[in-house]
């Protein structure tokens, strides 16, 4: 009986049992809370403070472990001027600053001798790098994943189709026409969407030139094209309705498209169609190992995005700029056949207009530059448009000013930060299509038509530059210059 009587002296030894096991265990999870909590303090340092073997890291912040800076980085202007993403970093750190954007730590360039030596160091120093997300819209045996002999012998096939041959001898004159019918068309519309006019032009044009397709066909593929450019830098979501998860899905509808033409094209390679891509079928045909059936429907889709969806942003805010400026449409009729002032406007719309995000190249080794040391495995992302609008190099940068290009005293200085299509063995190589879709557009509208501003016009600087409420205008049928 007396080993069971439950006395206040066991009770008491119970409680000092209980307590001791208590602390015993609250003891430990303070130490392991404190292990977490140290772990977290040296991975939230080891993020902040990258490793570096030699020299110094280039200023910066690394942002928020996992994400970065990627949100800042994304948060739209609401205006043609660059976001305070490069604002605040120009002035805190200067030309070149270190980052990290959705994972990858970046050292952001603006400043054009760091460019120009990036570029002449492809191969070297550098290589060509996309986001996993470009990856999967355009395929990573597309052309811009290319190195070495392949991307040559890419370019070299190309250029069959956009090099200055072709550019002189064929193109020349299918782009005047196009210009010419669609501006005729335009003029009998009482109203015009610019941006989606523009698009339907070019696209209408590449479409035929690549694969053969009328503007019915032509149309139907482009509408699986829209969503490129902003699926190119979002986050990689594969759900329904996100903006990658319908790039993806308008990128399964463009190989199906594509995959199906080259297998019929295949079939019957003795008949020809005129197109770029029978050049691709005879390639295919030739047994020579370097182009398979794969890549050749990524390097044709490449090609079609690449052709218009730069250009026709351009050509649509161009167009706002013109109307704004009326003393460029005062400019003698002389001075715009000659095509030497529909250059300057060129190059001021290509300056104002650029859209890209950003050019990346990834460190093949640890990099000395300006005093700074870019790691081995980094990324390095140009920013044409920040330096394009730096006020530094452009006076007024938003200002629309062709005039700038005449000045002879500063004209080296313009050049000099002016990298509209990239450079070195990487430099766009439709860059002279553009350039010519651009000025025989702009030539042929001015010196023939007059529009007027209907709704819309607000420009806006994403990913890419949008108009929010979209731009419409009314051209006027042609009339006889002075």
């Amino acid at each position: 009986m007396t080993g069971s009587v439950f006395t206040s002296e066991n009770y008491l030894i119970y409680l000092q049992d209980r307590m001791e096991s208590y602390l015993q265990s609250y003891a430990s999870l303070c130490g392991l809370a404190l292990i977490v909590a140290g772990w977290l303090v040296h991975w939230v340092y080891k993020w902040n403070n990258p490793p570096c073997n030699i020299g110094r890291l280039p200023p910066g912040s690394m942002g928020f472990p996992l994400v970065g800076e990627s949100l800042q980085f994304t948060r739209p202007s609401l205006s043609l001027d660059i976001s305070g993403f490069y604002k605040q970093r120009l002035k805190r750190y200067g030309t070149l600053f270190k980052t990290n954007l959705v994972g990858h730590p970046v050292v952001v360039s603006m400043d054009a001798d760091v460019n120009r030596f990036i570029f002449q160091q492809e191969g070297k120093l550098f290589r060509s790098w996309y986001p996993d997300t470009a990856n999967s819209i355009f395929g990573k045996d597309s052309m811009a994943n290319c190195d070495g002999s392949v991307h040559k012998y890419v370019r070299s096939f190309a250029a069959r189709l956009f090099g200055p041959d072709s550019l002189r001898d064929v193109l020349l004159a299918e782009i005047g026409r196009s210009v010419t019918q669609n501006l005729a068309a335009w003029a009998a519309e009482p109203v015009i969407e610019v941006k989606d006019a523009m698009a339907t032009m070019i696209f209408d044009h590449t479409a035929k030139k690549l694969v053969g397709f009328g503007p019915e066909k032509s149309r139907k593929l482009r509408k699986n094209f829209d969503a490129f450019f902003q699926g190119m830098v979002s986050f990689p979501l594969y759900f329904p309705g996100t903006t990658f998860y319908g790039c993806i899905q308008g990128r399964k509808n463009v190989q199906k498209v594509l995959t199906d033409l080259l297998k019929e094209r295949l079939s019957t390679p003795q008949k020809r169609h005129g197109d770029f891509l029978d050049e691709v079928v005879d390639e295919l045909q030739s047994g020579t190992g370097m182009m398979s059936e794969k890549f050749a429907v990524d390097f044709v889709a490449a090609l079609l995005f690449a052709a218009f969806a730069t250009v026709s942003s351009t050509l649509a805010i161009g167009m706002k700029f013109l109307r704004a400026s009326p003393a460029v449409l005062q400019v003698t009729w002389d001075e715009y056949k000659s095509m030497t002032f529909s250059a300057q406007v060129t190059n001021e719309i290509v300056r104002l207009g650029s859209v890209a995000p950003g050019i990346f190249r990834k460190t093949l080794a640890d990099v000395q530059v300006k005093g700074y040391t870019i790691p081995a495995g980094w990324l390095v992302m140009i920013s044409p448009m920040a330096i394009h609008l730096n006020p530094e190099f452009y006076e007024d940068p938003l200002t629309f000013n062709p005039w700038r290009w005449q000045d002879e005293s500063r004209k080296s200085i313009l050049l000099k930060n002016f990298a509209p299509y990239g450079g070195g063995v990487r430099h766009c190589l439709g860059a002279e299509f553009s350039k010519v879709q651009i000025a025989v557009f702009l030539h042929t509208l001015v010196t023939n038509y007059r529009w007027k501003e209907i709704k819309g016009g607000e420009v806006q600087r994403i990913t890419k530059i949008v108009f929010p409420k979209r731009y419409h205008i009314q051209i006027l049928p042609p009339f006889k210059g002075v």
